[in-house]
């Protein structure tokens, strides 16, 4: 159990005996009365997402996940597939679960998976990940207003804003969780 006031991007809870991950957390002092914490969470078995706001103080149960180092294999329509490297043991983690993330990574890559009980629950992405543009117009001559963007889309299929400078071949980071550029690499 910890207080509410206490809970962090990330952590998995018990509530209505699911378990669920902080997906955004947010402490609020209304300046009359008491402190609370605004939550946005997701279920980790059905993939719902809601919003639920707590008592600072209130008692809240956290559940201790483990996470593994494993390899991202394959996706198909429903399923995305991982193996742990020292094991070789396969898992698989519902689609609706990781969200829509899973578009900016490539078979092969290493990443960590949350696991409670032997039972997978989540991934942990990357802070960013380094893709190849395959895909995008070339700017205008003379198209220089800041801040302009174009679509570009990377070598996993994804598409992204890019600014008019980025040219076909060129290897960009990207934050997978927002799906926004973030550098040339």
């Amino acid at each position: 159990m910890t207080a509410a006031g206490n809970l962090k991007r990330g952590e998995f809870i018990l509530y209505q005996n699911d378990i669920w991950q902080l997906l955004k957390t947010e402490f609020y002092s209304p300046g009359k009365g008491a402190a609370l914490m605004r939550t946005k969470m997701r279920s980790v078995s059905s993939g719902k997402a809601m919003d639920y706001t707590y008592k600072s103080q209130e008692d809240v149960e956290t559940v201790q996940v483990s996470s593994i180092e494993m390899q991202y294999l394959y996706k198909d329509a429903e399923h995305a597939f991982f193996m742990d490297q020292h094991t070789y043991e396969q898992i698989s983690i519902p689609l609706d679960i990781i969200g829509d993330i899973i578009a900016f990574f490539k078979e092969g890559e290493a990443m960590f998976v949350y696991i409670y009980n032997d039972k997978p629950l989540s991934i942990r992405p990357p802070a960013s990940v380094k893709l190849k543009i395959i895909q995008a117009e070339d700017a205008a001559k003379g198209d220089t207003v800041s801040n302009a963007k174009k679509e570009a889309i990377v070598e996993t299929g994804a598409k992204v804003l890019v600014p008019l400078f980025i040219k076909v071949g060129e290897t960009i980071s990207i934050n997978p969780e927002t799906g926004e550029y973030t550098g040339r690499v």
